[in-house]
Formats: C-alpha cells, sequence, structure tokens
C-alpha cells in the first residue's frame, strides 16, 4: 500500500473550539466607582450651595437722609449674602415712584431696606387726635375723613366749625369710654394720616383746645 493511501485511510482528528474568556465584574470596583461619583456630586453641591448669590442694589454715590433715589442712583451687585438677603433691597423690588433713604448710605455700600422709606412719608405724616365726640360707626382703618375744628371763643363762646384737614387717611380708632364734662357722651381717640402742609394747622387747633371732629369723606357701599 502506497503512503499516500495510508494518509487518505487515517482518521481526521476534529480541533476543539478555543474557550471563551469569562469577564469577572469585581464588586470592589463597581463599590469604588460609585463612592468616587457621590464624592464628586456632594462636593459640587457643597460649592454650588456655598456661592449661593444674590443681586441687590448698592448706592451709586453717598446717600443721605431725605434723598429721593431711583434705579439711577443706584447699582447691582450680585453678592453672597449666607441667609442675609432678606435684609438689603433686592433687585426689582424698587418701587415706581423710588424710595427716600432714611439713614446715611455710603457710596458703594449695600441699600439695606431699614434706609429705603416710602415717598408717602415727604408729602404726610400721622397725628393723633384727641376728638370731641364719638367716632361714626361707618369710620375705620383706612377710611377717608375731613378733620373738623371748632375754635373755642372767650366767653364761652365757639367759633364757626372748619376743616382743618381733607381727605385724611385714619390708620386707627381708639375709643374712650370718659365721660365728657357736660356732654355725658363718650369721646374718641383716633390716629389719621395727613398732608404735611395740614400739620401746622392741626397742631394750632389742639393746642388751642378746639374742638375737633372726624367726618366721613364717603360712606361705603353696603352701609346703609
Amino acid at each position: 500500500m502506497s503512503r499516500s493511501r495510508k494518509q487518505k485511510e487515517m482518521p481526521m482528528t476534529a480541533i476543539a473550539p478555543r474557550p471563551r474568556r469569562r469577564f469577572a465584574l469585581d464588586i470592589r470596583l463597581v463599590l469604588g466607582l460609585v463612592l468616587v461619583a457621590a464624592s464628586v456630586v456632594a462636593v459640587m453641591a457643597l460649592v454650588s450651595a456655598a456661592d449661593a448669590r444674590f443681586v441687590v442694589y448698592a448706592a451709586a454715590d453717598a446717600l443721605a437722609p431725605g434723598d429721593h433715589v431711583d434705579a439711577a442712583d443706584l447699582v447691582e451687585r450680585s453678592v453672597a449674602l449666607d441667609g442675609a438677603e432678606d435684609l438689603y433691597l433686592a433687585e426689582g423690588s424698587i418701587p415706581a415712584g423710588g424710595f427716600v433713604i432714611a439713614q446715611p448710605v455710603a457710596a458703594g455700600q449695600l441699600i439695606p431696606l431699614s434706609a429705603a422709606g416710602s415717598t408717602d412719608g415727604v408729602r404726610a405724616t400721622s397725628l393723633v387726635l384727641q376728638l370731641s365726640g364719638p367716632v361714626s360707626t361707618v369710620v375705620e382703618p383706612g377710611s377717608l375723613v375731613d378733620v373738623w375744628g371748632t375754635a373755642r371763643l372767650d366767653e364761652g363762646e365757639i367759633g364757626t366749625p372748619v376743616v382743618l384737614a381733607p381727605q385724611a387717611t385714619v390708620v386707627r380708632v381708639i375709643e374712650d369710654q370718659t365721660l365728657i364734662a357736660g356732654g355725658g357722651s363718650s369721646s374718641a381717640t383716633v390716629e389719621v394720616l395727613v398732608l404735611r402742609t395740614r400739620v401746622a394747622r392741626l397742631l394750632q387747633a389742639i393746642a388751642n383746645g378746639d374742638a375737633l371732629a372726624i367726618v366721613p369723606a364717603g360712606i361705603p357701599l353696603g352701609s346703609r
């Protein structure tokens, strides 16, 4: 038998496939990655919280009490206030008519809310009046009233009632149950907001002992 024939008759041996390498997931590696990611997130959150900034106003120039201020007199500052943001004049909180400085503010200083006064204080102020009689039941805080005064003349005579302060705003009413001499009725004390131009006249009437009264400037709906 020839050599080539023997080779043909020899059975062929099958080649076994190479086994695949299995990837072993290391739990320690996973935990390490999770801890690193958590640390990064925590640090970023801490830095972000520490760098919380708010836009507030500062004085462009030195301001003195009584100065009328609007947005053109201020500059914006982005600052970290660490929880004190409610103590300063914040962006967008300037009234349409501006405001009045109530205390000195240096140039570049943040504007404290305590230094921002209403412009109403320039035109009006409040006075406490002792009335000679009771107050109408329709008068309450916020009501518009006219303050009338009647001068006490010599020899027991009284003058003609006149309006001392028209369109005053009632702040509060304090009823006084003390009997008025000779009248037998109760009196009241009221706090009213009046124009500054009327203050001198009212103070003069109070000093002269004039009889004061308030009359509603209008009757509210539903009071009839």
